[in-house]
């Protein structure tokens, strides 16, 4: 019995100490609530974008922060990247906006305070954030940071669009080739395109994608400055355009039609319409059941067609210009 009872006060103390701990701890948070936050409105998580009201606001491109706007005061929007938090007062993190990347710094100070600090520190990577705050020159070279001249020094930030904790991809590992995998983590091809949308935000995919852009604008600005005309020719015909041994039948209503293998036919049409000289550029279809990993059943084509005039060295000297044109203009407008 006395055993019994022995175990009931101790169990009771037991409960009265957690019940202490706990009501000094709610004793503690509401003190801290009650603590005027000098920087309340300078941080927090933005309500829904609705279009109910224009932000008389100017973001300034992270690809534009450069030694001409130091100190200067500026809005940046971009996804949060990285971020570190080296005291319970400063915190650093660097925004990401499309491959331009800049350094930014938040510590406490007359208008920052902690709860502003540990804010900018807990939010998740890949979210979507507004920044404030005043162009610095750096004070060493930053080369974790295309922008590697200027920092950010931190006046207000918000959450425009919060990332979840754990994401299935991080860009970090869907960036590291796959000859790195032994020592530190790389994402895998089905991995990357399971998570398509993220692996679209690394640099390899952003720069692949601005290439092919660069690709077609130089094409049409060579084609258009010696006077060929671009067309567009239909991708669903009623019979295979090139043989019937590669095409993609399709349902077509009631009946069947086919996908475009080649835009040939329509480009001669159009050079017996006197066109002359005409070029396109669009989507072409083979139903090639290749053993590779390369398929070519769907691509971006780029033909040319012209009216020989006497040799078909003609065509060769356009084509010839126009190789040269794209190559000196991918190297004029990407080199660095």
């Amino acid at each position: 019995m006395e055993n019994k009872e022995n175990a009931k006060k101790e169990e009771k103390k037991k409960l009265s100490k957690e019940e202490r701990i706990a009501a000094r701890q709610n004793q503690s948070k509401q003190v801290e609530q009650l603590e005027d936050d000098c920087a309340k409105d300078f941080y927090g998580v933005m309500p829904l974008i609705q279009s109910k009201e224009k932000v008389d606001r100017v973001l300034v491109n992270v690809g534009d922060l450069n030694s001409n706007l130091v100190d200067t005061k500026v809005w940046v929007r971009g996804r949060l990247f990285v971020s570190r938090k080296t005291t319970n007062k400063q915190c650093f993190f660097t925004i990401r906006q499309r491959f331009h990347t800049v350094q930014a710094i938040v510590s406490v100070g007359e208008k920052i305070s902690k709860s502003m600090v540990k804010f900018a520190s807990d939010i998740t990577k890949e979210s979507i954030i507004d920044v404030e705050g005043f162009l610095r020159k750096a004070p060493t070279k930053i080369e974790s940071c295309t922008q590697n001249d200027v920092e950010l020094q931190v006046t207000q930030v918000f959450v425009v669009s919060q990332a979840e904790p754990r994401l299935p991809l991080l860009i970090e590992d869907a960036m590291r080739p796959e000859a790195e995998a032994e020592e530190l983590s790389v994402a895998k091809q089905d991995t990357k395109l399971d998570h398509r949308i993220i692996d679209l935000r690394t640099l390899t995919n952003q720069a692949i994608y601005r290439v092919e852009a660069g690709v077609c604008q130089l094409f049409r600005q060579t084609l258009d400055s010696q006077g060929f005309v671009e067309i567009h020719t239909p991708k669903i015909i009623n019979a295979a355009s090139e043989g019937g041994a590669n095409v993609f039948k399709v349902s077509y209503f009631k009946s069947s039609a086919y996908l475009a293998q080649s835009p040939q036919l329509y480009k001669q049409m159009a050079i017996a319409g006197d066109f002359e000289k005409v070029y396109t550029v669009g989507s072409v279809f083979r139903a090639e059941d290749s053993n590779t990993h390369r398929h070519l059943t769907e691509f971006i084509g780029l033909d040319v067609e012209i009216a020989i005039k006497y040799h078909y060295h003609e065509v060769l000297d356009i084509i010839g210009n126009l190789f040269t044109s794209i190559f000196k203009g991918l190297e004029k407008k990407y080199f660095n």
